[in-house]
């Protein structure tokens, strides 16, 4: 009987202690599930919207893409006006309102993020195009001299000599043999773009045995939007140079190379997005391709990151992005529109094979800013125009 009575408390107890394991484990998945629904994702637009064909418009695809994957809650929120004090603003509203992510594309959330991310150690921020300059001296400006990325904050910045190296071989191995560059300020960003451009122009030309025959005009318009003066410049690159074509980089500075190419059928490059839409506007087929920053692959990545507990990756850091992936293009950070290009000699193979030569280092490409590399091209520098 005792022995009876002894076995039954045995299973008894044993039941239990599956119930209560069987319980543990539920409550660990409802926590996991309950940890995922309470992430909730916002993205801030600068001063454009989110129909803007540029920065806005790509980081709110892609915020709304993985949201809407996850079951997450996603909502935009649209600063009142072009100041900071719009931007903090809505970044207010927006922690109000709930949400525990806040993505901010462009460097003119700088000084907002610097205003606002110490005060919300309980959310996380995303901040694209914003680097650890524009960070510090927002910081230094409103007196907080010493002040660091804390651990809620994320900005990633790009390795742009790479998708303007991109643009520049591709559009030399298609056959453009007088190209123009005309950025914006010689900001750091800016003259990667423009090196890079260079140094692809340069070796392609040198693969295709023309390095002789192949001129590229440099030249910066000293502001980051067009007008009459850079468009008059741009005249005279494609009317009276017979420039072909030219990398617009730089903020809106690109309308005064479409507005200067569409009057003798020339063609421009895009920066930053796919800039295709925009630019074939002014003309069709004018846009060749764009040498694009990976924004949309930034946000999903630093999104999981969050939603996988792995954020310790990007945690208080300003981090310079570029070429993960030999193989899966859409995964890297720096890119070209392989859908929306117009170009026929050079193909998606090709541009594969040139991922792949520079992922392994059998090409090497500089990053520095302060002289242009060496080549073997011909390099016309001109004075800032403003």
């Amino acid at each position: 009987m005792k022995k009876v009575l002894l076995s039954t408390l045995l299973l008894a107890f044993a039941a239990m202690g599956i119930m209560s394991c069987s319980k543990k484990e539920n409550e660990k998945g409802a926590a996991s599930s309950s940890a995922a629904a309470d992430m909730r994702v916002a993205m801030i637009t600068d001063y454009g919207d989110i129909t803007d064909q540029s920065f806005n418009q790509t980081t709110y695809a892609a915020c709304k893409e993985f949201s809407e994957s996850k079951g997450i809650d996603f909502k935009y929120y649209k600063p009142s006006g072009d100041s900071t004090e719009a931007r903090v603003s809505s970044i207010n509203a927006a922690v109000q309102d709930g949400y525990t992510v806040l993505v901010c594309p462009g460097f003119a959330f700088a000084e907002a993020l610097v205003k606002t991310v110490d005060d919300n150690s309980d959310v996380y921020f995303v901040g694209l195009d914003i680097s650890e300059y524009d960070l510090i001296t927002s910081a230094e400006a409103l007196g907080k001299a010493g002040w660091k990325v804390p651990a809620n904050t994320f900005c990633a910045v790009y390795d742009e000599e790479i998708p303007g190296f991109f643009a520049g071989y591709a559009a030399v191995k298609e056959g453009f043999k007088h190209l123009g560059f005309l950025g914006g300020m010689a900001v750091p960003a800016v003259i990667r773009y423009g090196y890079g451009f260079v140094q692809g122009c340069n070796a392609a030309a040198e693969e295709l045995g023309i390095a002789d025959q192949v001129t590229v005009e440099y030249v910066y318009g000293g502001q980051f939007y067009g007008d009459q003066t850079i468009t008059a410049s741009m005249d005279t690159w494609y009317q009276q140079r017979a420039v072909e074509v030219v990398f617009a980089c730089g903020g809106g500075i690109w309308t005064s190379a479409c507005e200067a190419a569409a009057k003798t059928g020339g063609k421009v490059i895009g920066v930053d997005v796919d800039q295709t839409a925009l630019i074939n506007k002014y003309g069709d087929g004018m846009c060749v391709t764009s040498a694009m920053k990976g924004l949309g692959a930034t946000v999903k990545a630093v999104l999981a990151s969050i939603q996988d507990g792995s954020w310790a990756t990007y945690s208080g850091k300003v981090s310079a992005l570029g070429l993960v992936s030999d193989t899966d293009m859409d995964a890297n950070f720096v890119q070209l529109p392989t859908d929306t290009w117009t170009m026929k000699n050079f193909t998606v193979e090709d541009y594969k094979n040139l991922v792949k030569q520079i992922f392994d280092k059998e090409i090497n490409i500089s990053n520095g800013t302060e002289e242009l590399p060496a080549h073997s091209i011909t390099v016309n520098q001109y004075a800032n125009l403003k």
